[in-house]
C-alpha cells in the first residue's frame, strides 16, 4: 500500500434497508389516506364499512395504516433505524396475522372472541399482514452493503507506525521518522 493511501470500509449511501422501509411506508400512508376519503371519520371501529379492493377497512384501521406509514417514512432515514423499523413490522404484523387468523375463524375457538373486530379484519387483511411481517424481517436482516474507500492524505501521515508523525520543529508538512513517544524501559 502506498504510503499516502488509506483504505477503510464504510456503508456506501443510502441503504437497500431504507429504500425497502421507505416504500412500505409509502404504502401504508396511501392506503391510511385512500381509506379515509372512502370511509370517513364515522363509525369508527364499525366492522360494516367499505373495502378498499378487497381489504376491510374502517376509521381506526385506517389510523393504524396511517401511523406505520408515517413511522416508515421517518425510519428510511437512517440505515438502523430502519432495521428497526423491519423488527416493528415483523412483531406488529406477526401478531396481526395470528390475531386475524383468530378472528376469521381459522382457530376451531377464538381465544380472542371478546376482543371482537374493532380493525374489520379479513382473509384478504391476513395476508397482507403475512406478507408485511415477512417484508418487516427481511428488513430487519438484509445485509448492509459496503463500500471500499482509498482516501489521499495529504499530509503524508498515512500508512505510518503508531509514534510516528509530524515532526513539529521543522513544520514543513513532512512525514519525519522521529519517534514522538517511547516505551517505559525502552533503550534509548
Amino acid at each position: 500500500m502506498d504510503r499516502g493511501t488509506e483504505t477503510r470500509v464504510r456503508r456506501a449511501g443510502m441503504q437497500p434497508v431504507q429504500l425497502l422501509a421507505g416504500l412500505v411506508g409509502l404504502v401504508y400512508l396511501a392506503l391510511g389516506i385512500i381509506g379515509f376519503v372512502l370511509t370517513g371519520f364515522g363509525d369508527f371501529t364499525g366492522t360494516d364499512h367499505s373495502t378498499l379492493l378487497v381489504f376491510g377497512i374502517n376509521p381506526l384501521h385506517n389510523i393504524v395504516n396511517l401511523v406505520v406509514g408515517v413511522l416508515g417514512v421517518l425510519m428510511a432515514l437512517n440505515s438502523s433505524m430502519a432495521r428497526t423499523y423491519g423488527w416493528l413490522l415483523f412483531i406488529g404484523f406477526g401478531l396481526l396475522f395470528v390475531w386475524g387468523l383468530a378472528i376469521t375463524g381459522v382457530f376451531s375457538s377464538n381465544p380472542v372472541s371478546g376482543l371482537g373486530n374493532p380493525l374489520n379484519i379479513n382473509n384478504p387483511d391476513n395476508w397482507l399482514h403475512l406478507g408485511t411481517a415477512l417484508v418487516g424481517l427481511l428488513i430487519a436482516v438484509m445485509p448492509a452493503r459496503k463500500k471500499i474507500v482509498q482516501t489521499t492524505d495529504t499530509a503524508g501521515t498515512a500508512g505510518m507506525r503508531p509514534g510516528e508523525g509530524m515532526d513539529a520543529a521543522a513544520g514543513r508538512g513532512q512525514a519525519s521518522p522521529r519517534r514522538l513517544w517511547r516505551r517505559r524501559g525502552a533503550a534509548t
